[in-house]
């Protein structure tokens, strides 16, 4: 029964094939390819694009995920149980099987579109939301894993359009997000658990293969119906892409991600659309990366920047411990508060990264409560210190215990989650710099600080330190930056005789 639950667990919370494997990736630094070989189908584009809409993707900082469809009408609970008690996670739900499970429960689920009518959904105040929380771009949900398309498509009736609601929720949402100037990214998950057409292991007889090969070009056909409906969006983030059916398809994969890209040039896809033809997905064979960004920091961020050898990538966090879809019950388990969340923020673009906060409204088209609580309290965080999130880079020193660096030109920036109790911070800087910190301001009243260079002296230490001193007098509740402007060292340190050992 422990090993039953135990594989139940895995496959819902992660559903990749030779996990071991693909998890490996994101636990350490990537072990170097010993010997390239011949790979067909590697990268499609350059390892690291310097065009406009790439820059702009690296000066994001902060994001907005959400990820809303049928299954926000159970709300991650059916009938008094909840993922806790048996039922899988919210946007998981359907596949919820087993003792706990209702009867019938799959069937139950794939008509509950009949009762999909968000009168309270209004896409201009969740826009409005994410423009006061900050976010610089939205990844948004067309259609989950359960198949139901939030836009009319052509190619399918488990759509919206056969729905009470009826209106192109995605078109709404494009719409309002853009007009709050927030960049538009669709969610698509390949993967379609009630779609005849779809296999998750390889077809292998001429029947199957004759009805995956159907499934493919439906992929292909709602794909650029997508950039047809929405030519505005930048970029897509695929989903569901773990199965050994679309692993084995890598000649229509290539050539899929090559016409999206010729039709939409400026197009952003992530690492885990495809694979090559040894099934390496994210990485080819040879260790490119195939994409535009490193996609497979899901819940979790690298320990160090060394680990992601200069790749872009992207962080997309959940508030509760899983479950990305509405959870009415948020008792009884932890769930990220605006501390938690802005040191991830923080954490992430002190590597170059974004980082992208996820809602799961419920059926009526509602945040969660919680939800609208932490925005704002991020978003009045974002206002004061944004200047320290948006459009910075990697500061290139050496870790701090009081808080993470960022930089943007000649101004250093730490943002101070550990204060010390002697009200000394204490930046390291090595000693062999041509830039240190000249001058200090607090970055949320700009009262200009005491800053000096503290040389130590420790044997054999490779760096020298600056000290900045902070107002007895000054009070924070929330993390806070400091701001420094960088310049040439003023002052050398005299060489002492050194002791013999």
């Amino acid at each position: 029964m422990k090993y039953n639950k135990l594989i139940k667990a895995l496959l819902l919370g992660a559903a990749f094939i030779n996990m071991p494997a693909v998890f490996s990736q994101w636990t350490g630094p990537r072990k170097k390819v010993e010997k390239r070989i011949d790979v067909k189908y590697g990268p499609l584009t350059p390892a690291h694009r310097t065009d406009a809409a790439m820059e702009r993707f690296r000066n994001y900082g902060l994001g907005q995920f959400i990820h809303w469809g049928l299954y926000a009408i159970p709300g991650n609970e059916w009938e008094g149980v909840s993922a806790r008690k048996g039922a899988a996670a919210s946007e998981w739900i359907r596949t919820w099987s087993g003792p706990t499970a209702p009867k019938d429960w799959k069937n139950i689920y794939d008509h509950l579109y009949k009762q999909f009518n968000p009168r309270g959904f209004d896409a201009k105040v969740w826009a409005k939301q994410a423009k006061e929380m900050g976010a610089r771009y939205l990844i948004f949900t067309t259609k989950h894993h359960d198949g139901f398309a939030l836009w009319p498509s052509k190619y399918t009736d488990y759509t919206i359009k056969t729905s009470p609601y009826k209106k192109d929720i995605v078109k709404q949402v494009v719409d309002a997000y853009t007009a709050e100037g927030i960049d538009v990214f669709l969610y698509y998950s390949i993967m379609e658990w009630n779609n005849p057409n779809y296999f998750s292991k390889a077809p292998s007889t001429p029947e199957e293969k004759v009805k995956f090969d159907k499934f493919l070009a439906y992929t292909r056909n709602q794909l650029l119906e997508l950039l047809d409906n929405y030519p505005e969006i930048k970029g897509f983030w695929f989903d569901g892409t773990w199965d050994q059916s679309w692993i084995q398809a890598y000649d229509f994969t290539y050539k899929l991600e090559k016409e999206l890209r010729e039709k939409h040039p400026k197009l952003i896809i992530g690492s885990r659309f495809r694979n090559d033809e040894y099934g390496k997905r994210h990485f080819d064979s040879n260790g490119d990366m195939l994409g535009d960004y490193e996609q497979g920091w899901e819940r979790k961020m690298p320990k160090e920047f060394e680990w992601l050898e200069g790749r872009d990538w992207d962080c997309v966090m959940t508030i509760p411990p899983n479950g990305w879809g509405y959870m009415k019950d948020w008792s009884g388990i932890y769930t990220k508060t605006s501390d938690d969340l802005i040191d991830m923020l923080m954490n992430c673009v002190s590597m170059n990264g974004n980082f992208v906060l996820n809602f799961g409204p419920d059926g009526n088209g509602q945040m969660h409560p919680e939800e609208d609580k932490l925005a704002k309290e991020i978003g009045d965080w974002i206002k004061i210190n944004g200047e320290a999130v948006y459009g910075v880079r990697h500061a290139g020193l050496a870790p701090s215990k009081l808080g993470y660096f960022t930089r943007k030109e000649d101004n250093l920036y730490l943002t101070v989650f550990n204060r010390p109790v002697n009200n000394i911070v204490r930046i390291a800087v090595p000693k062999n710099s041509t830039e240190v910190p000249t001058t200090a301001i607090l970055l949320q009243n700009g009262q200009a600080l005491e800053l000096k260079h503290a040389d130590i002296g420790l044997d054999l230490d490779k760096n020298t330190y600056y000290d900045v001193a902070l107002p007895e007098t000054f009070v924070s509740k929330k993390a806070f930056v400091l701001k420094m402007t960088l310049g040439s060292p003023k002052t050398q340190s005299e060489k002492l005789m050194d002791a013999k050992m």
